[in-house]
């Protein structure tokens, strides 16, 4: 995956009174952090954005936030010094985990996500992430400078809230009703 990433059209959660979201979210899953340091620019209908692209909220804007990564700068031990291993770990294995197994990262979009519900036509949007590569000045690489941005998948995730409660609680309503006198 090179620099950028821009997601096919996904679903604009409608807009119910009754259940409406509470939080959403951005979940990138097995994100790759063996390369280069880099910010990930994250924007909301906005297929068309670079590294040089205006971190402007609003619609017209479309940033939604950024998430860090603190890259290793590739390889530089042995050969398959690197190497993740694959399979299920032995249950008495005190070691720590493998330092490049890939991360998940979540990035809150709420404010975002509602703002262009509230001002789009459409039923359908796109997420572009834009890696800002850090200054590497003469740090040697251990891979190609122009992918920093690997990840496996993205997901939007809505929390919907909750319904209201009784005026009763749970405990109260299990009390037996007491008897006329």
């Amino acid at each position: 995956m090179p620099e950028r990433y821009v997601s096919p059209l996904l679903a604009l959660p409608s807009h119910d009174p009754a259940a409406d979201f509470v939080r959403a979210e951005l979940k990138f899953y097995g994100v790759d952090h063996s390369g280069l340091s880099y910010e990930a620019r994250v924007f909301l209908n906005r297929p068309d954005a670079s590294a040089d692209t205006p971190q402007e909220e609003g619609v017209d804007g479309g940033y939604a936030g950024s998430f860090h990564i603190f890259g290793h700068g590739g390889c530089f031990g042995d050969v398959g010094h690197c190497d993740v291993p694959s399979g299920p770990r032995h249950p008495y294995d005190l070691r720590l985990s493998h330092p490049l197994i890939p991360d998940t990262k979540t990035l809150v979009i709420t404010d975002p996500l509602r703002r262009l519900r509230a001002h789009s036509a459409e039923s359908n949007f796109t997420i572009t992430v834009v890696a800002h590569v850090y200054d590497l000045g003469e740090l040697p690489l251990g891979r190609d400078q122009t992918e920093p941005l690997l990840f496996d998948s993205v997901s939007l995730l809505t929390y919907e809230s909750p319904p209201p409660l009784s005026a009763t609680s749970v405990a109260e309503a299990e009390q037996p009703t007491p008897a006329p006198t």
